[in-house]
């Protein structure tokens, strides 16, 4: 879910041409997880192939990125999570929960036949395997579009990408890059422009947007590893927030006490034990250097076989997908896309 920062965001509004020329590290997961909940029948189900694996996310992966690619011009490196920290186990319990949920109430509108409460329930029980993830990955080396493995968190691999330079900014719709310290964060990288609220069962408007981090620091008036212990306060995947403390109330006790260490004991005495280790985490990620940001070789044949003949893909579809991408190369020509996904920004 990440951390909450809405209330005291400082974004630009953008549209995907702004990105034109533009490397991003893009958070894979949470990327795929946008199209597992979407891409559904009427009723709620996912896509999937004649082997009854899924393939919704692998429909997303494959129309939105060479799109984004063709249309748009960005360079995408995608950034898979590693292994979470143990101090993320509640929050993926949390997660869990809330899936089973969602999963009973999905099977109880479908036998009431109350379709459209069925697919707003139906968006909010997935879940992405390590099968699925494989076939992600394995999408994208057939594609020839690179991707990284996290050591732990995605967004601070991105982030970390970002600060030395290998892309221009890190791409999520969580806030937490911010924490890991991206220089820039881009958020709705969405072709559609809407976004799917299931408590609601409406779709709302949705636009590309942009935070600056040090612009965002300067607006509110503190630094990096003040804006962490305002998220410690505020809650985090790795700690449960002070209850009746939100951004704002957060962003406030921080500017006037400084650090946690200095807050009076009334308060003090409800900060979680780890916030230290929780700091750390942001701070001090664990994150690699071994990192490719070149494209590779476009293997049509194998991706025709891999999407079409195992994965049950139309042909055609999958064709103007990979003449899309062929485009994307042409307009540079191989050597020289290389040249520009590999050089800094």
């Amino acid at each position: 879910m990440g951390v909450n920062l809405t209330p005291i965001m400082a974004k630009h509004e953008i549209r995907l041409m702004d990105l034109e020329g533009r490397k991003l590290a893009v958070d894979a997961n949470n990327y795929l997880y946008q199209f597992l909940a979407l891409i559904r029948t009427p009723e709620g189900f996912p896509l999937q192939g004649p082997d009854g694996s899924m393939t919704s996310h692998l429909a997303g992966l494959l129309y939105r990125t060479t799109r984004l690619l063709s249309d748009y011009g960005m360079g995408l490196v995608f950034v898979f999570d590693g292994k979470p920290s143990v101090y993320k186990q509640q929050e993926i319990e949390k997660r869990r929960e809330l899936r089973e949920k969602a999963t009973k109430e999905w099977q109880e509108a479908l036998t009431a036949g109350d379709y459209a409460k069925a697919f707003s329930k139906a968006v909010m029980t997935s879940r992405l395997t390590q099968p699925m993830i494989q076939d992600a990955k394995k999408l994208l080396d057939l594609l020839g579009i690179p991707h990284v493995q996290a050591s732990s968190e995605a967004e601070a691999q991105a982030a970390y990408m970002a600060m030395r330079g290998d892309v221009w900014a890190s791409s999520s719709r969580d806030y937490d890059s911010l924490l890991f310290g991206t220089p820039r964060l881009v958020r709705y990288l969405t072709i559609s422009g809407k976004e799917f609220l299931p408590s609601k069962m409406v779709s709302r408007p949705l636009k590309p947007e942009i935070i600056v981090l040090k612009e965002f620091l300067d607006k509110i008036g503190i630094t990096r590893e003040q804006l962490v212990d305002v998220a410690i306060l505020a809650g985090t995947d790795f700690n449960e927030g002070i209850r009746g403390i939100g951004p704002k109330t957060a962003l406030r006790i921080i500017r006037k006490h400084g650090a946690i260490e200095n807050l009076p004991d009334d308060i003090g005495r409800r900060v979680p034990s780890h916030y230290n280790e929780v700091r750390r985490l942001f701070l001090k990620p664990e994150v690699t250097a071994k990192h490719v940001t070149g494209y590779g070789r476009l293997r049509e044949d194998e991706l025709y076989a891999f999407l079409c003949e195992q994965k049950g893909f139309a042909r055609d579809r999958v064709g103007k997908a990979v003449e899309r991408l062929k485009g994307s190369r042409e307009k540079m020509g191989q050597s020289e896309l290389g040249e520009w996904l590999a050089a800094p920004p």
